[in-house]
Parts: structure tokens; sequence; C-alpha cells
């Protein structure tokens, strides 16, 4: 039998999109509004994280509201939280050597990657520019949030 959490279709989010969605004053909150229309959503660690220093340091949220937004996020049903190993770990610095990205970036490439989530959203400009990870028979593509359907 089939793992029907993997059996969906999942978007991979980026953290600039996922805090333009969070926060409703953020500029970009509209040009987000394609997550609430996509049925299931995934993060990783890194995202969150990511997520909650800029909503509590360049959004001005209260700690205990990013806090509590954001673990509200991940218990959603429809949200596919993944982990990250010694090997996404791995994969992510290669990507970042080929791609010249940052750490970060490359790490959140990996683990959408190895866990076979085909395509993902941001805003930025280093990551669209790739358009298409290919990597170890896998694909990602990369968009903005207003261009995926």
């Amino acid at each position: 039998m089939g793992n029907t959490e993997r059996d969906k279709e999942y978007l991979g989010v980026d953290t600039n999109v996922l805090v333009a969605f969070l926060d409703k004053e953020h500029p970009d909150n509209s040009k987000t509004k394609i997550l609430a229309k996509h049925r299931y959503n995934a993060v990783n660690p890194t995202i969150i994280h990511e997520a909650y220093h800029t909503l509590v340091y360049k959004q001005k949220w209260k700690r205990e509201d990013a806090k509590n937004t954001l673990s509200d996020y991940i218990d959603l049903d429809t949200m596919l939280f993944l982990d990250q190993t010694k090997r996404i770990t791995k994969l992510g610095l290669a990507i970042g050597a080929k791609y010249e990205l940052g750490g970060r970036d490359s790490l959140i490439l990996a683990n959408f990657l190895s866990n076979s989530i085909e395509r993902m959203v941001t805003f930025d400009g280093d990551l669209l520019n790739i358009k298409e990870l290919l990597e170890g028979g896998k694909r990602l593509e990369i968009k903005l949030p207003m261009d995926l359907y």
C-alpha cells in the first residue's frame, strides 16, 4: 500500500512566501493567496525558523504571536513537515557549490528534492533564476506564487 501522505501533490513553500502569506500587512501578501487555494504545502525546520526570525525582527510581530502562528501552521492536516538528515545536509552542500547558493537556500532545495517535492514557490531572485533543479533523478520546479496556474 502506498504512503497516502506522499500520494498528494505537495507544494514547497519558501520562507519569503510563507511570511508574506501569514502577515496580512506584508506588501506581498496579495501575491500569496494561491497558498490558501493549494491544498497541500510542505516546509522544513529551516523555513519555519527563518519565518520566525523574519516575523519577529523584520515584521515586528510579538514573539509569542509568531510562535503560535507558526506552530498552528505546521500542525495543519494539509501540511507536510519535512525532517532534515545528514544525507539531505550533504546534498545541500553539493547544491550550494554547484549553483553558487547560500547554505539555507541550498538546504531548503535539498530537502524538497530529497522528499520528492516537485514544485516550490519563492520570491527569491537567485532561486527563480535556476527555474528547475535536477539532481539524482529528481526534479524541482521553482516559480513565483502567481505563476503557478
